[in-house]
């Protein structure tokens, strides 16, 4: 089992916050310049979104991944705007357009070699009951498992407290996977969400245990890990012991103006390397 690092997109994407922007290309060209392996790819203009992806970039991007050696950690469609892209919608024609699109990042994310799509379960509209809103949510994500399966993708689901309503907590994630039922769901969480929420990222950890395989680093109010109040070290062991093997993705840095994403990558990757490095050597260790 091993901890590995990732970089998240969104500093360079002027996304959510408009932020100087970056061409996808530029960005891959940068974060491995700045010393990560891998990377995880939010799909929202001005770097990817399925409708606005020709055939040929498609084909280029992933080439390019594969030249500079990145291995793509995950995928995270964008939520909001026009699409809407909300599974738990009172609207029929939006759910199925969400889960279509769903089904588009689920092939996008096959063809570049990655393994995991992030999911967030959506939210639900005045009008409808809470209950009502999670039904549409588990179907969806069913649906889209089910299909994900053809592909060896895993669909994993995010609480995000701040942006919707239905998935918020630990215990949320966890019935929400058990509701949906099928094999390759898991599950992740945001040390920012969990931060904000004052509670503990470990316990997080230890809740979720073996079907946790992704995080979102990032410190109180998007800082980069290590410049906030989080406790980045307790979470590090918490990892180590419960064997995870995923990926700590650098999501921050994009909540305001005036911070320079490579920055942002480089030292969330000095601050966590060492930790991980560390807790990595001490598995490997173990195992001898």
């Amino acid at each position: 089992m091993t901890i590995k690092l990732a970089m998240h997109t969104w500093p360079y994407a002027s996304n959510p916050t408009w932020l100087p922007a970056y061409t996808l290309e530029e960005t891959i060209r940068r974060i491995k310049k700045i010393g990560y392996d891998a990377i995880e790819i939010g799909a929202a203009s001005p770097h990817v979104f399925p409708p606005t992806l020709s055939a040929q970039r498609r084909k280029d991007i992933g080439k390019m991944l594969k030249d500079y050696d990145l291995e793509l950690a995950a995928m995270l469609p964008a939520h909001g705007g026009g699409p809407g892209n909300n599974v738990a919608s009172p609207i029929p024609e939006e759910r199925r357009w969400a889960v279509d699109h769903y089904k588009d990042m689920v092939q996008l994310t096959a063809d570049w070699g990655g393994k995991r799509l992030i999911c967030l379960p959506g939210w639900y509209i005045f009008g409808t009951t809470y209950r009502q809103a999670w039904d549409w949510a588990a179907q969806a994500i069913r649906e889209i498992a089910g299909f994900a399966q053809d592909f060896g993708v895993e669909i994993v689901i995010e609480p995000t407290p701040e942006d919707s309503n239905i998935v918020n907590t630990c215990d949320n994630t966890i019935d929400m996977m058990k509701d949906v039922g099928e094999p390759n769901v898991r599950l992740m969480f945001d040390s920012h969400h969990v931060i904000t929420e004052k509670e503990v990222m470990s316990d997080y950890v230890y809740a979720m245990g073996k079907d946790l395989v992704h995080i979102h680093a990032s410190d109180n109010n998007r800082l980069p890990p290590g410049m906030g109040r989080g406790d980045f070290p307790a979470l590090i062991d918490a990892l180590k012991e419960t064997g995870f093997d995923g990926y700590l993705s650098m999501e921050c840095g994009f909540h305001q103006r005036g911070i320079e994403p490579d920055w942002v990558a480089r030292v969330s990757l000095e601050y966590l390397r060492p930790l991980v490095d560390a807790a990595n050597a001490l598995t490997a260790d173990s195992r001898m």
